[in-house]
């Protein structure tokens, strides 16, 4: 597994918007993808965390935070019936969106983010995506809610230039927003 060295929120690079990737790929992106999950994998053992102290524990990674200004992503958690959920996405885009919002209690962080912003980041309930899937190898299209919308959208803002603290609400950051569901 490759320890990757993670671009930081100073970079220009991270808020350029990435290209599509090619069809049929190259092995290259292959070969990235799933190291991309094993790194996930790995930052989320707390074994690997004590030798590895320059490594943070995340559930996604962005192309473009590894240095690769290309559509894909790895998503890595254990959802709350304990089963480890993994996604591989090539060229993923969300087709539609809850009106419904939600946010993370605690606020959300970042691996290319070392300061703290604190705040409320107000995503969408609810997501459908259509993507290639490489663990799938196919074209699929997947509907998320809750805690795990959130993880995708968060890693398609990647995707686009976009960091989770552009979402904070600069003059109120912790503001209420009526029927935003909280995670």
């Amino acid at each position: 597994m490759e320890i990757f060295k993670i671009v930081k929120d100073t970079k220009p690079s991270l808020r350029k918007r990435c290209e599509n990737i090619d069809f049929p790929l190259e092995q290259r992106y292959v070969d990235t993808l799933m190291n991309m999950l094993e790194y996930l994998r790995a930052s989320q053992d707390e074994k690997f965390l004590e030798k590895h102290h320059n490594v943070r524990s995340g559930v996604g990674l962005a192309a473009p935070q590894i240095g690769i200004n290309k559509n894909m992503l790895a998503i890595s958690f254990i959802d709350e019936k304990g089963k480890r959920q993994e996604y591989a996405f090539i060229n993923p885009r969300i087709i539609s969106e809850s009106v419904k919002e939600c946010y993370l209690q605690n606020g959300e962080g970042c691996l290319s983010v070392d300061k703290p912003h604190d705040g409320y980041v107000y995503r969408h309930y609810k997501v459908t995506v259509k993507t290639y899937d490489l663990l799938k190898q196919g074209l699929v299209t997947y509907t998320f809610t809750g805690y795990p919308a959130i993880i995708v959208q968060h890693e398609i803002d990647h995707l686009k230039g976009i960091l989770f603290y552009d979402h904070i609400n600069k003059e109120n950051p912790f503001i209420k927003k009526p029927g935003a569901i909280e995670i």
